[in-house]
Formats: structure tokens, sequence, C-alpha cells
């Protein structure tokens, strides 16, 4: 199984305390300890503005300032964002960024896309709120003049929602040209989501790797979907790499699994959450798959590659505070997935 793995960017309240004047030596340390490893083959971000589960006055930082910054900082990691929205940026732009981003990191960026969800940021931001097809159209256009872009050079598209005319893209990605890449898109395209009439379509037809629900039933079942739009397309189903994203809770015993758990509740409350929200959450994360012991953690990950989920992309609550679940999760479940 292939792992990546989530740097605290501030969004999931995980700075919550530390002075901004150290955000970035916390996440480029950690980056690095990515980087330095074997384990870990990509380092994510979120792309996103306002912190969740409620907006606050903590700090959210931006993705691909994030994504230049690593592309520098690091050597050997993939770097992805999980996931660009598409109606943050114009898809020219955003196409010219991650053509840079590629160069400067010697070809190592992955695009993750998606039609995006979080009505309080977009309205907060003046992007108004499109309706879901909007959205959605937006996405398969703007992937379409990535691809051309990226693999010609230029765009132009005569679309419902973005005109381009011979947008130039120079350099083009080193992926696809002078380095390996993706034969379809060059730079790697992760489409995000389990829209089942649109997104998952829009995967069949352009994705080289899906990201969607992580629990057994949830995960089979999109499978299916997108196995369906692909055979419509003409696509090979098993061309298509399927990812999920896992909340990482792991300790050796349950007194040290709650206390992992009650640390992450107390950013929440540190960031001005009720009890009420703060105990809901704890709840919710409790029931994630990836939380309990290496042992279980290993299990639950086996039966998920066993289905067709071969790349996990996890996220540790704790990280930008505590290294040693990350390193009990390095030691004690990454072996064993690897073989």
């Amino acid at each position: 199984m292939r792992l990546g793995i989530f740097v605290p960017q501030g969004w999931r309240m995980d700075l919550v305390g530390i002075d901004p004047a150290r955000h970035w030596e916390v996440m480029l340390g950690l980056a690095k300890h990515a980087d330095d490893g074997d384990v870990w083959e990509s380092v994510w971000v979120y792309d996103h503005f306002h912190t969740v589960p409620e907006p606050s006055e903590e700090a959210t930082h931006e993705a691909w300032t994030l994504m230049a910054a690593y592309a520098a900082a690091t050597s050997r990691v993939r770097l992805g964002q999980m996931c660009t929205c598409m109606s943050y940026r114009e898809p020219t732009y955003l196409a010219k960024v991650a053509a840079t981003v590629d160069v400067i990191s010697g070809g190592r960026t992955e695009m993750g896309i998606g039609g995006g969800w979080y009505e309080h940021e977009w309205r907060a931001y003046g992007y108004g709120f499109p309706s879901a097809g909007d959205r959605l159209g937006r996405l398969r256009e703007g992937v379409e003049i990535f691809r051309q872009m990226w693999m010609d050079g230029s765009a132009t598209l005569d679309g419902k929602h973005y005109q381009v005319d011979g947008a130039i893209c120079a350099p083009r990605p080193l992926q696809g040209t002078s380095a390996p890449g993706s034969g379809l898109n060059g730079i790697p395209m992760w489409v995000a989501g389990g829209g089942e009439k649109v997104t998952l379509k829009i995967a069949a037809e352009y994705a080289d790797y899906t990201n969607f629900d992580g629990t057994p039933e949830g995960f089979d079942h999109k499978s299916e979907v997108l196995r369906g739009h692909c055979e419509a397309a003409g696509r090979d189903f098993d061309s298509i790499v399927r990812s999920a994203n896992y909340n990482v809770v792991v300790a050796e015993t349950e007194k040290e699994l709650e206390e992992r758990l009650a640390f992450a509740g107390e950013l929440f409350r540190k960031a001005g959450l009720s009890d009420k929200r703060v105990e809901a959450h704890i709840a919710d994360l409790r029931s994630q798959p990836a939380v309990g012991t290496p042992e279980q953690i290993v299990a639950v990950l086996k039966d998920m590659e066993s289905r067709g989920m071969t790349y996990a992309i996890t996220y540790f609550p704790e990280a930008a505070y505590d290294r040693s679940g990350i390193e009990l999760f390095e030691r004690a479940v990454a072996p064993e997935l690897r073989g």
C-alpha cells in the first residue's frame, strides 16, 4: 500500500496555541520528516481559507503557497492538495501555478481537484455559491483546460463557464516532458469526491487517481459506480488508482488512545468551540476506521486494500505538537502494509 500524510496547516484547528511565527517551522519540520524517511510517498495540504468545523480566527495557511514552499524545501516526497477547489482560481492561472510548482519540485506535483463545498468560505471570499451543477460544470471544463495546457502547452475552450483563447503554459510541467508523468494529463490528476452522477463520471474520463469514502461499504459502492462510468467511457477501470483519506489516532494501549483523543478535542476547546461540539468531535473521531492499536489499524487497511484501496492518505490530529503517533505508525503499521 502507498502512503501519504497531511501536514497540519491550521484548517482543522491543528495549529492552535502555536505562535504564528513558528507555524512554518512546525510545518516544514513535519514535511522534512516525511521527506527524510522512506515511509511516506507524499505530503498533502487542504485547499481552504477558513477553519472547520466552524469558521474562526485561527490560522489557515493557503494551499498553493505551501505547495511552492514544500517544492523548494523537500527533495523526494510528492506534493499534493486534497483537494483544490476549481472555482477558487481561474483554471488557466491554476494550471500555470501547478506547472511552476512542478518545475520547482523537479516533477513531484500531484493535482487534487474538486468542485468545492464550504459555503461559508465561498461567500466570505466573494465567490458567491453557485449551484452544484455549476460547480461541477466548472470542474469538468477546468480539468480539460489543465490537460490542454500541460499536454499541449496552450489551451483554447469556449465553454459555458470558462472561455480561454490560446492561453500559453510555458514552460510546461516537467512531468510529461522531461520527467515521467501521467500519459493522460502530464501532472497526475486526482479527481476527489464521491458524487455519483457527475464527479465519478469526470473521474472515469480524466482521473489518474480518485479519492472517496474510506469505509468498506462506502468504498465498495463508490467503486462500482466508478466502474460503471469507466465502462461507459471505454476506460480501463483498473488504470485508476483508488485512494481514501484516514484520520489516524494510534496507540499501544487504550489509556494512551483516550489521551490522544482527548488532546484532539482540547485543541477545539482552546479554539473556542462549545463543550457539546468538542464532545461530538471526539465521538466522531473515535468511530473512524483508523483509530485504535497498530494491529487494529493494520487489519482495517489490509481489508481496504483487498477491496482495491491502494493509497491511504493519513491525517494525525496531534502532529504539530507530538510526532509519537506518526512514529508508532511508521514503526508498527507501515511495514505491515508495505509487505
